[in-house]
């Protein structure tokens, strides 16, 4: 009975407990609805209170002149909003921490927006080479049709069953990053022509919180791990990149050009913050 009494008081006293939501650089709290938010209040050369919300929680900027009442204010007045971001940053991180990959045989990696069982063969020559071999099969056979739930595609690994995590995690990438670049390339050159404008050199980059990249003389950078998620929002990402080869800046201008190519960018653009990619560190 008082077992079964204090698990019922630690349920209403943690269902009563306010949300909380912490910056790691907070040196401010407020009381907002129903949370308790602890943020980083910056003061610096503006002429507006700012807002931001990103991975670290809640950041507030603020002229030197106004007064901390005022900031306060400010804060209170834009509750909803930043509980509603709040929540969003939030469910983004759950997503991102529950994508973290064990490598090992059978473990499953996104791979344009579908899921891929990896597989330890020892039948492909491995011995060449420290990554390893790797080749995708994909049961599209009508006579053998997928189970629910089961994934379509395979991608056998040429290493040993003993190979360490490491050597599986290598071994994976390396392939990813070569399917990066072909089909990077190829909607490169399928979108470059239809905006009239070229491209002189791709490379892919490893940045933590940037898809891409672009300068006025044709380098394009793309973020190699876009490779998991669907093709679609590829797309958006390339057309995103060329368009700056038009217009260098995020004016008017340039959105109304990634428009003309995919209207529905801005639903792409969603997708491509609220979808979770793994973790490789």
């Amino acid at each position: 009975m008082r077992n079964v009494l204090q698990l019922t008081l630690d349920f209403f006293s943690e269902a009563l407990t306010p949300a909380a939501f912490t910056n790691p650089r907070a040196n401010r709290e407020l009381a907002l609805g129903d949370s308790i938010v602890a943020y980083e209040f910056k003061r610096g050369k503006r002429k507006t209170i700012g807002f931001s919300v990103g991975a670290d929680g809640l950041v507030v900027s603020a002229p030197r002149w106004v007064a901390m009442h005022e900031v306060e204010k400010a804060v209170i007045e834009k509750t909803d909003w930043i509980l509603k971001k709040l929540s969003e940053a939030r469910e983004r991180q759950s997503k991102v921490a529950s994508a973290q990959i064990e490598w090992k045989d059978g473990t499953l990696i996104p791979f344009l927006g579908e899921p891929v069982i990896v597989v330890i063969d020892p039948r492909h020559a491995y011995a060449s080479s420290k990554d390893g071999s790797a080749q995708l099969h994909t049961n599209d056979d009508a006579d053998t049709p997928a189970l629910p739930g089961v994934p379509r595609m395979t991608l056998h690994i040429g290493l040993p069953q003993a190979a360490s995590a490491e050597r599986i995690r290598d071994a994976v990438q390396a392939w990813l990053m070569r399917q990066a670049k072909r089909i990077f390339e190829e909607r490169l050159n399928h979108f470059a022509p239809q905006l009239g404008v070229h491209w002189n050199k791709m490379a892919l980059s490893n940045a933590d919180t940037r898809w891409g990249s672009a300068t006025s003389k044709g380098f394009i950078r793309l973020n190699w791990r876009l490779i998991h998620l669907r093709m679609s929002v590829i797309d958006y990402v390339v057309v995103h990149e060329l368009s700056h080869l038009r217009v260098m800046d995020h004016s008017p201008r340039f959105w109304n050009t990634v428009e003309s190519i995919i209207p529905d960018y801005a639903a792409r653009r969603g997708q491509l913050k609220d979808d979770a990619v793994p973790r490789w560190h």
